[in-house]
């Protein structure tokens, strides 16, 4: 774990002005921990793993992005399959996935973030305070992968204090990505996450497994957020 003034840091607002506004509702943050051994080479060359108590972690995060400028990628779904890195002591989020189900945000965000996004069938439905999200992976060439979970949210829990293992996995505002030019980097920006307790009566996913990862052990540890409204910033070097 890098030294804590890293991560408060990066949740600084950045300079100059955001190209987006985003709403993310009805999130929720399924993690793993995981051995680092298994998930550096999976990272390009100049990320390093983000680890806390020596254990790296992955993630599987299902969520409705509201708020895109363009009236047909207005409002979808999305899940991403991620872990935790840092570059020159700036912590951040790799995205070994994000399926999305719009076509018109998959081309936006492989053009302009360089992030590797694929088009996803996807579906969510609540009832009797549950909900049942399910996911697709339809994208031409790409490695198949499908999600099903049925989660209940809980009880609203106190913002997560600096230094705690929920701050480590969740205060994240920095992406990278890669492409044949190097590497890149996006701030984002947002108030600290609202996350309540979650439990999982239902998860099957070979998410994780499309990304080259081996098949989580145990009971994933879940927390929900209902809503957070989020900056962008432009794609830079990193």
């Amino acid at each position: 774990m890098l030294e804590l003034r890293s991560y408060l840091s990066a949740r600084e607002r950045p300079p100059g002005f955001p190209v987006m506004h985003q709403r993310w509702e009805r999130l929720l943050f399924l993690h793993w921990a995981c051995e680092p051994a298994v998930l550096s080479p999976l990272l390009p060359a100049g990320l390093d793993l983000d680890l806390c108590e020596g254990r790296a972690w992955v993630a599987a995060t299902p969520f409705t992005l509201t708020g895109l400028p363009i009236p047909t990628a207005h409002r979808f779904h999305e899940l991403n399959a991620r872990t935790y890195v840092h570059r020159d002591g700036v912590p951040g989020v790799w995205f070994f996935s994000l399926d999305a189900a719009s076509r018109l945000a998959v081309f936006g965000a492989r053009r302009l973030y360089k992030l590797p996004y694929y088009h996803a069938a996807m579906d969510v439905t609540e009832g009797d305070g549950a909900v049942h999200y399910t996911s697709r992976r339809t994208h031409a060439g790409a490695p198949p992968a499908s999600f099903e979970a049925v989660y209940r949210p809980g009880a609203p829990l106190p913002e997560s204090a600096p230094g705690t293992l929920p701050f480590f996995l969740t205060e994240r505002y920095v992406l990278f990505a890669a492409d044949a030019r190097g590497l890149h980097r996006a701030r984002i920006h947002h108030a600290p996450w609202p996350l309540h307790a979650a439990s999982v009566a239902h998860l099957r996913s070979t998410l994780l497994e499309a990304a080259g990862l081996p098949t989580p052990a145990g009971e994933p540890l879940a927390h929900f957020s209902p809503s957070l409204q989020v900056e962008v910033w432009p794609l830079e070097r990193a």
